[in-house]
């Protein structure tokens, strides 16, 4: 493999291996996000886009988790005073970017893909998986309101009763279920998840790819434009929602590993 230096990132690293990217999280062992992470994913993600050579990206992640979400004991993305009362937040406003990437996208998760982390997979075309791995949408169980566009990502794979038990509960659910709700397409062993990701983007580098790209914009339809509406409401709630005590709760709550008392406030 040739390795390539991601823009803006010593978190990110990009191998090409004929048509397909590799773009490799580095924030072992629990690759927590950030404004900086998801700038530089899209900024690489834009990068790939307008190189002809590839084809396909494996987004992949070191460590033990595929991407933990975002590390509550430093918040800095999560405080009322870095957001605009009524704008997009603006992580999710660096997510629609890569949403809008128009070239396939396969996620080696071998790991927890929790909160925000949820979100990430799922800017992927398909999810490569172990029982192993854990997925959860706590975003309730801390307290606010869920984003990075899961509102509209999450029912589209599974379907809208099972995203609200999933949203409602902050349930975590291992790889196998994930794998039986349609959460992610192949379940395979820990150590065959990144090798069968890469495998599945070269079949998929193999096929024509305008007609690829093409397709794909078909299949998705106005899922971007869905996804922007979707994040601004998430914003708005999501800004609400930090100013109450039952935010404070959950974070403290998830801190000192214990079952949140929520109180209505």
């Amino acid at each position: 493999m040739n390795a390539a230096s991601p823009p803006d990132a010593d978190d990110l690293g990009i191998e090409l291996d004929g048509h397909v990217a590799v773009v490799e999280i580095r924030r072992p062992p629990h690759n927590y996000f950030d404004i900086a992470l998801i700038a530089a994913l899209a900024n690489t993600f834009e990068t790939l886009e307008a190189d002809p050579q590839c084809r396909a990206i494996v987004l992949a992640a070191q460590g033990t988790a595929f991407c933990a979400g975002a590390n509550f004991a430093k918040r800095e993305d999560s405080t009322p005073a870095q957001r605009s009362p009524r704008g997009i937040n603006p992580l999710y406003g660096e997510a629609l970017r890569m949403f809008s990437c128009s070239k396939p996208i396969v996620a080696a998760v071998h790991g927890a893909a929790v909160g925000g982390g949820l979100g990430l997979a799922l800017v992927a075309d398909f999810r490569i998986t172990c029982s192993e791995a854990r997925f959860s949408a706590n975003f309730n169980r801390l307290g606010f309101h869920p984003g990075f566009g899961l509102s509209v990502t999450l029912p589209r794979l599974v379907g809208a009763q099972q995203a609200a038990l999933l949203f409602y509960t902050g349930r975590r659910i291992a790889g196998d279920e994930a794998h039986r709700i349609g959460l992610a397409d192949e379940l395979v062993a820990l150590e065959q998840v990144r090798p069968r990701a890469i495998e599945l983007a070269h079949e998929i580098a193999g096929s024509a790819p305008i007609a690829v790209q093409s397709t794909r914009a078909t299949v998705r339809g106005n899922l971007v434009e869905q996804i922007r509406l979707a994040v601004a409401r998430e914003s708005i709630e999501q800004n609400r929602h930090f100013l109450t005590d039952d935010f404070k709760e959950g974070v403290a709550a998830m801190a000192a590993r214990r079952a949140p008392q929520f109180k209505g406030r």
